[in-house]
């Protein structure tokens, strides 16, 4: 970081000044995340005659929500300047899409403690969409909704209902599009997936053999924590690689 990147100038924080009140919250950001979101139009701080960025409280604040949206509900970019569009029209920032989040359970993600376990309980199991409804929450059509069936990407249930999980699926899914990732080339992923299905099975089978009343539930606790973890190692494994990828 330069010296004039660290700088805060009259009227509002330097970019070196936001990253450092974000990085104890959020350890993986950087100046040029920060940088990347501004191109993408999520923050527009204002800036000096010299050209310094001026970030203000609110920029900072705007900065910290997509952030959180992205961290813990993986949402696209997309969907997250909808909602602050939403926002600087008055209205609430999640109301662009509040109907699809109110059904889409958190995702662990990598900085989350494994204590904090996936939502597998019953209430969860008991929230079906129908197609339309699905279609609808995870803002695809017919024909993507097709390829992310044919390449086992999303199953609906024996009686044609689909999980709520599968609506964050199909949004991450969709959003790979955008950089020219098919749905064809995300069968890895669900090979990779049902792989790893298949380890916890082995894990929790002997729980739930066993005659207790409780059985289930502590099974349910155990696969729970279970697939966070697995969530955070594959999050970091994929963040290690990519590290590589770019280069130092």
């Amino acid at each position: 970081m330069t010296a004039a990147a660290g700088r805060s100038h009259g009227g509002g924080s330097s970019i070196g000044a936001v990253l450092a009140q974000l990085r104890s919250e959020f350890p993986e950001v950087t100046i040029s995340k920060i940088r990347f979101l501004e191109s993408e139009g999520l923050v527009r701080p204002a800036r000096t005659s010299s050209g310094y960025r001026q970030f203000s409280a609110a920029d900072i604040e705007r900065l910290r929500f997509v952030l959180v949206a992205q961290r813990d509900h993986y949402l696209p970019l997309k969907v997250i300047k909808e909602q602050l569009d939403a926002a600087d029209r008055g209205a609430d920032p999640e109301s662009a899409t509040a109907a699809p989040l109110s059904v889409v359970p958190r995702v662990p993600a990598a900085e989350d403690s494994p204590a904090q376990p996936v939502e597998l309980g019953a209430e969860a199991r008991q929230r079906r969409l129908t197609r339309e409804e699905f279609l609808d929450a995870a803002g695809v059509g017919e024909a993507l909704l097709g390829e992310l069936e044919q390449y086992g990407l999303v199953r609906p249930g024996a009686a044609g209902f689909y999980d709520p999980e599968a609506v964050l699926i199909a949004r991450t899914a969709k959003a790979m599009t955008d950089f020219g990732i098919e749905p064809r080339h995300l069968r890895a992923f669900r090979s990779s997936a049902d792989r790893e299905v298949g380890l916890l099975e082995q894990i929790v089978a002997p729980v739930l053999r066993q005659r207790d009343p409780q059985a289930r539930e502590r099974a349910e606790e155990i696969l729970g924590r279970l697939a966070a973890l697995s969530v955070t190692l594959h999050t970091m494994l994929v963040k290690v690689g990519l590290r590589a990828v770019a280069g130092p």
